[in-house]
């Protein structure tokens, strides 16, 4: 489990290790807390420090999800915060994404001088079964979620221009969001199932000044993002309790397998 803005700590989990985890790739963004969560053994990273104190674009993302792999993570489920691209997508809501539009740049990369090249197949990026069972599980909690959408990736940790937002909605964004790339790929790369569930704060500046962070509506805003919070923490609970559903899911295994292979 990587835990996003808000989730920084997962209130509930059971410690049983707390562990530092060297990996090639340098330090990772926190300790990994190892222990019991809504009944299930889970390995939980906060992404941004258990402080929040890493940027989005210098959160550790490949020493975070190799320390993972390391410990024999093969499904990850994530959390973010975003804002809205889609007049439809209210503030409150939640997304569970099905494809992303990356416009970082300078992200750490997992290839290196004299590896071979690798182009790993992304048309599909989220890891089906586990993103529908999130989706249930929201739903099952009697929160709006849409099951599909695809996540519009900036770099931060500024906010959107008008224009800017304006373009990425023409585009065909639903939500934006400074995290869910290089991440996302990572999990690809390295063989392990990965999906997010987004909480939705707010409407993108292009979109709407009315609950936007870039007007000044925090007053509004605080309130819709401590009950996100609340609820992402009630859905992860609800998912790990249906996690046989997608436990032994293998489609990021094989994909990377069958391209290595052929």
């Amino acid at each position: 489990m990587i835990g996003g803005s808000g989730l920084c700590s997962l209130p509930g989990l059971e410690i049983e290790e707390s562990l530092v985890v060297e990996t090639k790739y340098g330090q990772t963004s926190d300790r990994l807390l190892l222990g019991r969560y809504g009944g299930a053994r889970v390995a939980f990273i906060p992404r941004h420090g258990a402080g929040h104190t890493i940027p989005p674009h210098k959160v550790p993302y490949l020493a975070n999800l190799s320390a993972l792999s390391q410990l024999g993570v093969r499904q990850v489920l994530a959390t973010c915060v975003a804002g809205s691209l889609n007049r439809d997508i209210e503030p409150g809501q939640f997304v569970v994404p099905d494809q992303f539009i990356d416009r970082t740049w300078g992200r750490d990369a997992l290839w290196t001088p004299g590896d071979s090249v690798r182009h790993i197949p992304m048309a599909e990026p989220y890891c089906k079964r586990l993103s529908k069972v999130l989706a249930l599980s929201a739903q099952t909690e009697e929160s709006h979620c849409r099951d599909h959408g695809t996540v519009v990736v900036i770099q931060g940790p500024r906010f959107s221009t008008v224009a800017e937002s304006r373009l990425y909605s023409a585009w065909g964004g639903d939500i934006i969001n400074m995290t869910q790339y290089p991440e996302c790929y990572f999990a690809r790369e390295l063989g392990m199932c990965y999906a997010v569930i987004a909480s939705i704060t707010d409407y993108d500046v292009g979109v709407s000044r009315e609950l936007s962070i870039e007007a000044g509506s925090f007053e509004k805003i605080l309130p819709i993002f401590r009950k996100n919070v609340e609820r992402t923490q009630q859905i992860l609970a609800t998912v790990l309790r249906n996690r046989s559903d997608f436990t032994t899911c293998t489609c990021a295994q094989e994909n990377v397998k069958h391209y290595y292979e052929n």
